[in-house]
């Protein structure tokens, strides 16, 4: 039996929320994200895993600070010292797009020593464990760089190159696995998108056209075994009635009030002889992330409403946002301090927001304005739009006709 680890996204240097800790000098999310390795590191230790499988996004961007790469560094040295080798393929947020640039994982492939496999190109891997040989083809993102583009594509729109893109890495894949020998366990290792594939919290905001995207059916093919990916950030099997499976075993740690609802880990995958292969998702420690969406009757104190809800949450070391939502137009009279004093538990107060519904819009008269029209037609169509009452409306028709008038008789004058 072989048996690994396969995570990915672990996004060091996501800071949005949280604050500088005073026992270390680190932003507590960078923390987070610590602790959430450092467990996926304690787990393949623990039970004497054969690799670790990482699918790419070590850090927030290509260029991560000496304290993020120290941190990520000490939790993959773990792994060197148990004798468990990392496999690492280059992931969007690790790559520097530029030709030439070093990506921001280079340093492991730099490193005198064994037992570190930095894929920055698409490769077959031959790696020899503890219990055995396994074959893994790696695909890092796929970029211009990374996949070759003949000159008659240059002038193509950036939507075809991208489809172009995604047919080629198709391909690769597919030459990759008629090379594989069938009797040994083998898996493909990406950083991709899938179409089937669910996004989730930031994410959401990506648009399709601009990531290649390939198809279930052009990953889940003979001889693989398992399909580890990375990229997206929910826990997901693409292949749930098929074999091999297709995960992404999303990241370790929440990234932002998107994926509140969402568990966070690692996949614990074991390879009992060919075609058969299990799984099993291992939740992690996760930072609570707390919503709280308040409907305010205007006619109690709004405060008041607001703090009855907390009270009904254990915001202990949390991280929260409030939303509360008035269902009519009313003067907002939160006492912030008072909401803020009643969060005292939590981390971070990411927001009290206030949501009004929308204001009646009015329709205008433009389309039926005719330079014909008398002014008095005029100001009736426009009292007509805003509703005002007959005897108002025709008072002030009366007033604004006898002004203009009087201006006309001056002009004449």
């Amino acid at each position: 039996m072989i048996r690994f680890i396969h995570t990915a996204d672990i996004h060091f240097g996501m800071e949005n929320y949280g604050k500088i800790d005073t026992k270390t000098g680190i932003h507590t999310r960078l923390l987070d994200f610590k602790r959430a390795l450092d467990f996926c590191v304690n787990y393949a230790i623990k039970h004497e895993v054969d690799f670790v499988m990482f699918s790419g996004d070590a850090y927030k961007t290509h260029h991560p600070t000496q304290t993020q790469q120290r941190l990520f560094l000490q939790c993959f040295l773990r792994l060197y010292k148990a004798n468990i080798p990392v496999v690492i393929v280059v992931g969007n947020h690790d790559h520097p797009l530029s030709f030439g640039k070093a990506n921001a994982l280079d340093i492991f492939s730099e490193l005198p020593l064994d037992g570190f496999h930095v894929i920055t190109k698409p490769i077959t891997l031959n790696l020899q464990t503890k219990s055995g040989m396994v074959q893994i083809v790696g695909v890092p993102w796929p970029t211009r760089n990374s996949i070759t583009i003949n000159d008659k594509h240059l002038s193509k729109k950036s939507s075809e190159i991208t489809t172009y893109i995604a047919k080629a890495v198709a391909q690769i894949i597919k030459k990759h696995a008629q090379e594989l020998d069938p009797t040994i366990p083998a898996i493909l290792a990406g950083h991709l998108t899938v179409s089937s594939g669910l996004f989730s919290g930031s994410e959401k905001r990506a648009i399709y056209g601009t990531d290649p995207i390939l198809l279930p059916s052009q990953l889940a093919i003979e001889p693989f075994d398992y399909v580890a990916l990375g990229h997206l950030h929910r826990y997901q099997n693409l292949n749930q009635n098929g074999y091999p499976a297709i995960v992404y075993s999303g990241s370790i740690e929440r990234i932002d009030f998107g994926e509140r609802k969402e568990d966070k880990g690692f996949c614990d995958v074991q390879i009992q002889k060919k075609n058969n292969t299990t799984h099993k998702f291992i939740k992690g420690p996760m930072r609570p992330f707390i919503q709280l969406d308040v409907a305010i009757d205007h006619k109690q104190d709004q405060t008041e409403q607001i703090i009855a809800q907390i009270k009904k949450h254990d915001l202990t070391d949390a991280i929260v946002k409030i939303k509360y939502i008035f269902n009519t137009h009313c003067p907002d009279t939160v006492d912030l301090k008072a909401v803020q004093r009643a969060c005292a538990r939590a981390l971070h107060i990411a927001g009290v927001i206030p949501i009004f519904p929308p204001r009646e819009r009015h329709r205008r008269i433009t389309g039926a304005y005719k330079t014909t029209m008398s002014l008095e037609h005029l100001l009736t169509l426009y009292f007509e739009t805003k509703k005002t009452d007959k005897k108002r409306m025709d008072d002030l028709i009366e007033k604004t006709l006898t002004i203009a008038q009087e201006l006309e008789d001056e002009k004449n004058a």
